[in-house]
């Protein structure tokens, strides 16, 4: 049997480890909704992110890998993104779901490309669904037609998210063991040009609802 490939195993545990802060934040995301309709939303968007988590993890283990060795490199990174973009409010929270984890998505999405077809499959599917972005979306624009003076507040966040989200992706390029940076590599994506297709789908996204870049 060959040995497992360190890479797959160390981007499995990042993917993992966002599942899991996905669902923690949610989670809480969910107690600032104005009402039960869109706190059960949240909730059930919650429970779909833990259910991720478990695919993955057991995708860890079978590689002959526990998922908390996995994760280990990348919680530090994850987590200080988190708490140095806590959501205030709900049209925050909605915000950062629609801004921040479709950013991930696209990063994923470019990885993923470069990985067989079970574990391609894998990643895809514990991406964000058009449900998930399409609810952020909405809450976003009813919030601008009923006062349009929050498009900026919610423009300038969006804008400290990018940030927060780029300045993570260094941080988990320093805890990266070298399998993940190499895997990177080996399947030829030239960062330069991915960093500007992450990009130009965000402006894409913050036009779409509303939002100055």
């Amino acid at each position: 049997m060959s040995a497992p490939d360190p890479a797959l195993a160390d981007l499995l545990g990042l993917v993992a480890y966002g599942e899991l802060l996905a669902f923690d934040r949610l989670a809480a995301d969910a107690r600032l909704a104005p009402d039960l309709r869109r706190r059960a939303a949240l909730s059930e968007m919650a429970a779909a992110e833990i259910a991720h988590y478990r695919w993955i993890a057991d995708r860890i283990s079978a590689l002959g890998v526990t998922p908390d060795e996995a994760m280990a490199p990348y919680v530090a990174a994850l987590q200080a993104y988190h708490d140095s973009t806590e959501p205030k409010d709900w049209l925050e929270a909605v915000t950062k779901a629609y801004v921040g984890d479709a950013i991930s998505d696209d990063f994923l999405r470019v990885i993923a490309d470069g990985l067989d077809g079970p574990d391609q499959r894998l990643i895809l599917d514990v991406l964000h669904d058009s449900q998930y972005a399409e609810f952020a979306a909405a809450e976003i624009r009813a919030a601008i037609g009923a006062d349009p003076r929050v498009a900026n507040r919610l423009s300038m966040w969006a804008r400290r998210l990018v940030g927060e989200a780029l300045s993570q992706a260094g941080r988990v390029a320093a805890a990266d063991r070298g399998a993940l940076t190499a895997l990177i590599s080996r399947e030829g994506v030239d960062v330069p040009a991915l960093f500007r297709r992450l990009t130009d789908a965000h402006t894409a996204r913050m036009t779409a609802v509303g939002l100055n870049n």
